[in-house]
């Protein structure tokens, strides 16, 4: 008996996929490709010096919410940021050094010159939630979930040069689909969104209401659709530009697989790996 029989009735299986992949097909459907469909990956550029700091940033912030409270201190911040400091992407180990201070103060003065608790227990830290559409299965990490007024906010940590705003919160949609996966996890509220600049101490809030968060999922379940069906394509030796085009642009002078893209390499020059850091202060 052929063992592929189709199962007449049965519903389709859930697409699962993060929002970063979401924003990877809508952003550039070539580089989604080169990332989540082509094995052997097409080789990536060096690392940026940038991602190391963000890296660093992020991974002591985790560690930090993990020390008991008795050790959460002023050195203790710097120590977590030294553990965790990677010198891969900057020009020599003096620009790294410089950077690693920078980045020891800005996590000092997060949780010791800012709005925030540094003796705090959150709900959630780098935790996963997930969501469900009619078409998705959505999971993603969470870098903070805090709790205020007996309601649970998602935290976004930023460390790059642009500093974001209110319409930066409300144009993630991974922050919206954060929230609604937080809410569904913890079975709790959660309809408030905020980014966390660090070099800046910014804060960027969006709030929605229930309806608005049910807009961004459904456009989430759309580009997931979009997205399952070029995957779909691919499986079928659908690879070229007609189903996976560039997005040329100045962006592209950061991306990753821009020695693979013509046309890439057209829209932006060459940039050094430190290039993020460069005129920074």
């Amino acid at each position: 008996m052929n063992d592929q029989l189709e199962l007449i009735g049965m519903p389709e299986p859930l697409y699962s996929c993060t929002p970063t992949r979401l924003a990877g097909w809508r952003d550039c459907r070539r580089r989604y490709r080169f990332t989540y469909l082509d094995r052997p990956q097409p080789p990536k550029g060096p690392p940026w010096a940038h991602n190391s700091i963000g890296a660093a940033v992020h991974s002591a912030l985790a560690d930090w919410w993990a020390t008991p409270v008795a050790r959460r201190t002023p050195e203790t911040a710097y120590q977590l940021v030294r553990k965790r400091w990677l010198s891969d992407g900057f020009q020599d180990r003096d620009q790294s050094a410089e950077a690693g201070r920078r980045a020891v103060g800005w996590v000092q003065d997060y949780l010791f010159g800012s709005d925030t608790d540094p003796m705090a227990e959150p709900p959630g830290v780098e935790r996963t939630v997930q969501a469900r559409t009619a078409r998705l299965s959505l999971s993603g990490r969470v870098d903070l979930i805090d709790l205020r007024d007996d309601e649970l906010v998602v935290v976004d940590y930023k460390t790059g040069r642009h500093v974001p705003d209110e319409a930066d919160a409300f144009a993630s949609l991974a922050l919206a689909v954060y929230a609604v996966g937080t809410a569904r996890t913890y079975r709790r509220d959660c309809v408030q969104v905020e980014l966390h600049h660090l070099p800046t101490q910014t804060r960027a809030v969006a709030r929605y209401d229930l309806a608005g968060l049910e807009r961004r999922l459904a456009e989430a379940d759309s580009l997931g659709a979009e997205a399952a069906a070029a995957d779909a394509g691919y499986a079928r030796g659908r690879t070229g530009d007609d189903a996976f085009p560039p997005a040329p642009g100045s962006w592209c002078g950061y991306c990753d697989f821009r020695r693979h893209c013509p046309e890439g390499r057209a829209a932006s020059p060459e940039r050094p790996p430190w290039n993020a850091l460069l005129n920074r202060a």
